[in-house]
């Protein structure tokens, strides 16, 4: 039985391991982006001082709004829980485009800008440096080539787990200790079988949450082990954002809104004000989608409705989890760190199987 597993586990690794080790790899890089893009430009994410009070929402925008083309439009702002935090003011140009305010002087910062290493590192974790749509709305190589390869790879480390499982605890210790005095090809196998068995867990929970933006029939399957049913769309918000985006833009009652928010929420993360929208969102398990959402009347300024995250549907609050789990931050900044030491491990892997193939083989 173990000599089909290994060969079935060979012949998964050996064409696949090529793009899993890509995949991997740049979905390590991924995960301190954010902190990493803080860190290196401070001066675009934070003020040089805290004021008394910031300015009230409405000059925020206008501000902003000096500074852009007739063509461009304050959509939203993004108020921070952290006083030292520029605010971030959403655009109509494009779904991700912004901008960061100082909200103390009114100060435009600068237009965030995706650092080109990490735009190429989400475009070949997601999509192998393709895209994911072909011309004619099916899907693209690049995508399928990924989710087959993380299918695969899935394949290789259950395979894998098989060929190496322990008979008794005396084995399992050997199995999880790297020797690093017993010769070059010792060290490599010890690295390859070890650290498949130390990052197990997390490139499994990885994988398994990441097939379910490359199939749907997969994330189908996924969300009906949970009870619930998938969404086929992306959510109404989409396409409010761009029927507002025709709209000249209202801020005139962004401020009164947003201080409502605040006094019903002490304990905000952040909170997002738009047009006819809020949104409030707060710490929970790292789940960067727990948000309250509000209406409001623009005319006035009345809240018209309100949506908890409690109360929503249990296939949204699966979306955020399958989310928080796949980037780690479920668990704070400690399973984000694993989460990136996993990934290396993972894109390790085939680059360690290769080296042991070839030097059985004696091409090396």
């Amino acid at each position: 039985m173990r000599k089909i597993v290994r060969k079935i586990h060979l012949w998964l690794s050996v064409p696949f391991g090529v793009f899993i080790t890509l995949i991997c790899f740049s979905g390590a890089m991924l995960v301190f982006e954010k902190e990493i893009m803080e860190t290196t430009n401070p001066k675009l994410y934070y003020v040089e001082n805290v004021g008394a009070e910031p300015l009230p929402l409405d000059v925020l925008a206008r501000k902003a709004a000096s500074v852009l083309p007739d063509s461009v439009q304050v959509t939203g702002i993004t108020v921070f829980s952290s006083p030292e935090r520029t605010y971030q003011v959403s655009l109509s140009k494009s779904r991700h485009a912004s901008l960061y305010i100082d909200p103390y002087t009114g100060e435009v910062k600068g237009e965030y800008v995706r650092a080109p290493f990490f735009a190429a590192m989400f475009k070949m974790h997601r999509w192998m440096m393709g895209s994911a749509r072909a011309d004619d709305g099916s899907m693209g190589w690049g995508k399928l080539v990924v989710g087959i390869s993380t299918l695969m790879f899935v394949l290789a480390l259950v395979s894998g787990v098989v060929i190496v499982w322990p008979r008794n605890k005396k084995m399992l210790k050997n199995l999880l200790t790297i020797h690093s005095g017993k010769g070059g090809r010792r060290f490599w196998y010890d690295l390859h079988v070890a650290g498949g068995i130390y990052a197990l867990v997390f490139l499994l929970a990885m994988a398994l949450t990441g097939l379910t933006w490359s199939f749907q029939w997969y994330r189908n399957g996924f969300y009906a082990a949970f009870g619930v049913e998938a969404s086929q769309g992306g959510g109404h918000g989409g396409r409010q954002s761009r029927e507002g985006r025709k709209q000249v833009a209202s801020y005139k009652h962004w401020q009164m809104v947003y201080e409502r928010l605040a006094e019903r929420n002490p304990d905000f993360r952040q909170i997002t004000v738009s047009q006819g929208n809020a949104s409030v969102s707060f710490d929970r398990w790292g789940n960067q989608r727990a948000s309250d959402k509000y209406t409001f009347d623009s005319r006035s300024g009345e809240i018209t409705s309100v949506s908890l995250y409690k109360d929503s549907p249990d296939a949204s609050k699966i979306r955020g989890w399958i989310y928080s789990v796949h980037v780690g931050s479920w668990g704070g900044i400690v399973t984000r760190i694993l989460t990136f030491l996993a990934a290396l491990l993972g894109a390790s892997l085939p680059l360690t199987g290769y080296y042991l193939w070839i030097k059985k083989h004696r091409w090396l």
